[in-house]
């Protein structure tokens, strides 16, 4: 049916209709009234069928593509497939005409469970379908036709009704293994009634065994001749897993006036002494007389054995069916425990036995299932003899070779019956073991599928055709655990550890023993001791949490697996790890100052500490990190010369070779000291010049000159040499010079000052000797700092990783003054000493750049092809050159690296946490780099290798990193960048002894965002990945992406805006669009709250850090460029505010 929308209808159009293709020729109609509804009847069900509108003569348009329901099946049956009953079915499919499908939904109840599949293979109307469990009944089977087009990249699909009556089938059961007879005679008193089990022998060692076709009948039997047998039974349970049927006639042994000659498919059960040869004259063959009639003997007991069939046969028990000279005598059903029948053969007669599986339940109908097999017409002996000397040989922790001796009678064959003694000793939910749960038999001398840890009980059958012969004497095998895996463990505290292990999937055990070795210092003996036993379970990760150890002690601990055998066994001592704790915090229990030198004292652990056997190194005590000094660790107080008037920030560390632990801080201010050798250097009739030795930490000087007339405010000097004017000729002042460092004021120096008198004179050679003077005082100026400049690399290094300018302290209103360049001395005051000459040089030249002129500075440092931005590129290439890497240089090191080139700096590298003294365990290529408020507030790594990952994410874990942001793809120009080190789907993948799981993954044009939770023993982290994809290897964005790349730079700061944890920033080797990113995530928070930047400076300060951050000139051109768009907004959002707020007012 097409109907016309409103939309549909066009101008200057008087005609519409459809076009229908699907059908053999393409069909064209029209519309007799465009209100109503036109209605196509289609030839063919479950076909493609596509509807164009016309328009006059203008070809189809708004084309739409629909598929016609298909003709639900008319009929079904289903039969047994002829090969394969037991497994196989074939469905038959009565199918409507002008009716297509693809596939067919079959939906059936497999016992309760609801199952349904897709086929496809149905020709003609039937297919044959394998794959159905023996014994097993299937209902409310249903077909359910289903066609399926493709149109505009997606599949229509049509589904047909189910009309026809539910079918139902049961599949045929495997048969019976290994059914197996004896003939036995009933004792006298049996005969009389008492217990049928007193048993006789009744013939000789030998019988003969034939097979038999086996029955066509698939139900019960009829009886036909229930008087000539009385049959009796009891049953007991035993295991197997095989299925025969045999034929028996017994020998003449009860009185009858008939003989039965034997047919080839009869067999004789015994031959008795009185037979005679049939040839002979008067033989029994050839009666002239009747015959003399036997005493009457007792009956004989029948019994049978058999095995189960093999899993996974859905069955109910055993239906037992005996005949006796062809006709059916008696039927019995067992249930499936029972393995085991006895029945009284009363009459004399040809018997045959056979022993059907049966399924029942459910609604299907019942069936059964019996086998033949087995040579004809052989003579088997009867086998008395147990099998002897059997023995068991392990060839691995999974196979077994089973043995034994020759033996006296013979066999054709034997059973090896193997069952585990351990696999039931578990509860249900903690077992390991899956195999050998229950006694399971094999022809088979080879034992497979052990599992190590258990202990098994073999036992040998001999068999002769279906005889079996006694059990020998079991044989008690025990297999060796394997031993835990992976086994490490993590400091939590100085007397806490967490110790993990893995155990191998396929092992089985009863607990786990952990024992620890260490120097006891009670005893003065180092041994091994049980710290605890912990119950095996089936969780493959374990862990425990050790405790009360001695701080800054050497453990070693070992984990064994402890089996359920008598006597148990043990595995393996040579799982061991071993750490040395890391040490307590020391307590600063005295400072004292005086003269210079700060005395400290401090105490550790308990009142009476022996730290002659711990691994106590020494101690560490450090104020602010300018002063620091190294103690033996038999003494507990040092001294340090530090400067007066600064506020310090002692700590005294304890250091062992892998770990240290430090005191709380404890905040130390030394009172200023005041000014030293104060003198008069120039005088005049109106001002005085004081000059004074500056003496530790000040702030600045208070100056203050009294006369006995003029009061005069005091002044303040950033430097120590002042000059004081306004004074009166020809006058004496007292002038003192006051210290103030931190607020605090030192103790005043005074000084008796003088002014001269009027003198008037005016020396043309006077100034001409000043002006030698101060240009001789310039160029010695210009020497010195050139000097300086040269020795930078060397002074730099002993400013630490701490050292920076804060430009801001140069602010006023957000803005720096414009004349903060001409005061040599005032600038040389704000920096650290060994930051004089570099920075001085570097931003006396290039000084940092108010925004409202970034626009022109931006033109002119883009002029002549960017000139002067090569310039200051160039000079960014010597900053730490000659800083340490010789951890990145150790031979065990550098495959961690990717590019050998770009190694981290020693001061800075990030240094991971391993319970292991090995070297290079502590090595990752990664660097902390100073951001915007904290000092470590980014760590930049390369991308991952295949041999770093699991470093890579005990990294993350360890710094409690909770943001990662990837710059680059795993491959790029068909190459490999970075190692696809997170899982591909949400199953938890091991990395290490980290598990991490991806939780989502949530994908973008230019980025993609991951969620990843971070596992280790009973400790997780959730971390989130940002991966940026559009950015290129050596190259920047385009300028059309720069809001793009800001906008991914302003996401990542919202996720971390809250965490003093460190942003973890990677790209290939982690330098290039790493050391861009950070720039643009550290100016986009300078920007909010000041109206300078200093891009220079700052990428300097990077790259003294990490080699070679913003990698080319092109990314740091880009950084301009960023910058330029940053403040562009950062103004529109600024007059945007302003007209709100005059609005508002007006209002």
């Amino acid at each position: 049916m097409a109907v016309l929308d409103s939309s549909d209808l066009q101008e200057n159009v008087t005609w519409y209709g459809v076009q229908i293709t699907g059908e053999a020729e393409p069909v064209r109609l029209p519309f007799g009234n465009i209100s109503e509804p036109l209605l196509f009847n289609c030839s063919t069900h479950g076909q493609r069928y596509t509807v164009g509108l016309l328009l006059g003569q203008a070809p189809p348009r708004n084309t739409v593509t629909i598929i016609t329901k298909p003709l639900p099946v008319i009929s079904a049956q289903i039969s047994d497939y002829r090969d394969a009953p037991e497994t196989g079915v074939v469905f038959q499919l009565d199918l409507p005409l002008q009716n297509i499908f693809s596939r067919v939904n079959i939906s059936f109840t497999e016992g309760a469970e609801p199952r349904s599949m897709l086929y496809k293979d149905f020709h003609g109307g039937h297919t044959v379908f394998k794959h159905w469990l023996p014994g097993v009944c299937y209902h409310n089977i249903t077909f359910q036709l289903i066609s399926e087009v493709s149109a505009d990249q997606s599949v229509m699909v049509s589904r047909s009704d189910i009309t026809h009556i539910p079918l139902q089938h049961r599949t045929v059961p495997l048969p019976p293994f290994s059914l197996s007879h004896k003939i036995l005679r009933l004792s006298p008193e049996a005969a009389e009634g008492s217990s049928p089990f007193h048993l006789e022998d009744t013939h000789s060692p030998s019988r003969q065994v034939r097979e038999v076709s086996p029955m066509n009948e698939t139900g019960s039997a009829h009886v036909n001749d229930s008087s000539s047998a009385n049959l009796t039974g009891s049953a007991a349970s035993m295991g197997g897993n095989s299925s025969r049927i045999v034929e028996v006639e017994p020998d003449s042994y009860w009185p009858d006036t008939t003989m039965v000659s034997p047919t080839d498919d009869d067999f004789i059960n015994g031959v008795l002494p009185e037979y005679e040869d049939a040839n002979e004259p008067g033989s029994s063959m050839g009666w002239a007389d009747p015959p003399v009639l036997p005493p009457p003997l007792p009956p004989l007991l029948l019994e049978l054995r058999w095995l189960s069939p093999p899993p996974p046969t859905s069955y109910d028990g055993f239906r037992i069916y005996i005949y006796r000279d062809g006709n059916h005598t008696e039927s019995a059903t067992v249930d499936q425990n029972t393995h085991e029948f006895f029945s009284e053969l009363m009459a004399s007669g040809t018997y045959r036995v056979q022993v059907n599986t049966l399924s029942s339940s459910g609604d299907c109908d019942a069936r059964e299932n019996s086998a033949d097999s087995g040579p004809s017409g052989e003579v088997l002996d009867e086998l008395r003899e147990s099998p002897k000397a059997v023995s068991v040989r392990l060839l691995d922790s999974s196979t077994a070779a089973v043995s034994w001796g020759l033996s006296a009678q013979r066999h054709n064959g034997s059973i090896v019956s193997v069952v585990s003694t351990t696999c039931l000793r578990p509860s249900m939910s903690q077992r390991m073991e899956s195999s050998y749960c229950s006694q399971e038999n094999s022809t088979s001398d080879i034992i497979t599928h052990l599992t190590p840890g258990a202990q098994y009980r073999v036992v040998v059958y001999h068999t002769n055709g279906p005889l079996i012969s006694p059990p020998s004497e079991p044989v008690i095998v025990d297999i060796e655990p394997t031993g835990v895996r992976q086994l490490s463990l993590s400091a939590v505290s100085p007397t806490v550890v967490l110790l993990s292990w893995q155990r191998p999937y396929h092992v089985t055990f009863r607990k786990y023993v952990l024992q620890t070795y260490f120097f006891n210092p009670v005893t003065l003996v180092s041994e091994w001791t049980t710290y605890y036993e912990i119950a095996a379970t089936a969780s493959v990760i374990a862990s425990v949490r050790v405790t009360d150890l001695l701080p800054a002690w050497f453990y070693n601990f070992r984990v064994a697996m402890v089996t359920w055998g008598d006597p148990p066994l043990n595995c393996c001592d040579s799982s061991t790890v071993s750490i040395v704790t890391a040490p307590e915090a020391p307590h600063v229990s005295a400072v004292d100052y005086s003269q210079g030198v700060l005395f400290v004292r401090w105490t550790y652990g308990e009142i009476f500490v022996d730290l002659s056997h711990s691994k106590m190194l020494h101690w560490q005590v450090e104020a602010i990190g300018r002063r620091s000094s190294r103690v033996t660790r038999n003494v507990m107080r040092a001294s340090l010369p530090l400067p007066p008037g600064d506020i310090y920030n002692l700590t005294v560390t304890a250091c062992t070779e892998r770990s240290r632990n430090s005191s709380n801080p404890r905040i130390i201010k030394l009172e200023p000291a005041p000014p030293r050798s104060l003198y008069v250097v120039n005088a005049t009739s109106s001002s005085v010049t004081l000059l004074w030795s500056e003496e530790g930490v000040v702030d600045y000087y208070q100056v203050v000159c009294r006369g006995k007339e003029l009061k005069r405010e005091p002044q303040t000097s950033a430097s120590h040499i002042f000059t004081v004017s306004g004074l009166m000729p020809a006058s004496s002042y007292n002038c003192s010079v006051t210290s103030f460092s931190f607020s605090s004021a030192s103790k005043t120096v005074h000084i008796m000052v003088s002014t001269a008198g009027t003198i008037e004179y005016n020396s043309v050679a006077a100034l001409w000797a000043l002006a030698v003077l101060s240009f001789l005082l310039l160029s010695v100026l210009v020497l010195f700092l050139l000097i300086l400049r040269k020795k930078h690399l060397q002074i730099s290094r002993e400013c630490g990783a701490e050292t920076f300018v804060n430009f801001s302290s140069l602010e006023r209103d957000g803005k720096l003054p414009y004349n903060w360049r001409r005061s040599l001395f005032a600038f040389l005051t704000l920096l650290p000493s060994c930051l004089w000459t570099d920075y001085l040089l570097a931003f006396y030249i290039n000084p940092p750049v108010q925004l409202n002129d970034f626009d022109v500075y931006f033109k002119e440092m883009s002029k002549d092809s960017a000139y002067k931005f090569s310039l200051q590129f160039e000079e960014l290439r010597t900053v730490g050159l000659d800083i340490s890497h010789d951890a990145a240089d150790l031979p065990i090191n550098r495959p961690k690296n990717r590019y050998t080139n770009i190694l981290p700096y020693d001061f800075s590298r990030v240094k991971l946490i391993s319970m292991h003294n090995d070297e290079g365990t502590d090595y990752i290529n990664a660097n902390y780099i100073p951001g915007y408020k904290h000092a470590k507030e980014y760590i930049a790594t390369q991308g991952p290798l295949p041999e770093t990952r699991n470093d890579f994410w005990k990294m993350v874990l360890q710094t409690r990193a909770a943001v990662i942001v990837m710059l680059t793809q795993c491959n790029e120009r068909r190459r490999v960048k970075c190692d696809h080190y997170w899982p591909y789907s949400d199953e938890p993948v091991l990395y290490g002894e980290i598990s991490v799981e991806m939780l989502s993954e949530c994908e973008s044009a230019e980025w993609i965002v991951r969620n990843f939770r971070l596992g280790y023993a009973d400790d997780s982290l959730d971390v989130l990945h940002l991966n940026y994809t559009s950015w290129p290897d050596h190259g920047v964005p385009t300028v059309n992406a720069i809001e793009s790349i800001l906008q991914f730079v302003h996401i990542v700061r919202q996720q971390v805006s809250r965490s003093k944890e460190p942003i973890i920033v990677h790209c290939s080797a982690g330098v290039g669009r790493t050391g861009t990113f950070i720039a643009l995530d550290r100016l986009m928070q300078h920007i909010r709250e000041h109206e300078f930047i200093d891009i220079l400076g700052m990428v300097s300060e990077m790259r003294s850090h990490r080699l070679s951050m913003v990698q080319t000139e092109e990314q740091y051109v880009f950084i301009h460029q960023c910058v330029l768009l940053m403040w562009q907004k950062k103004k529109q959002q600024s007059i945007t505010s302003d007209v709100i707020y005059e609005n508002s007012s007006k209002t």
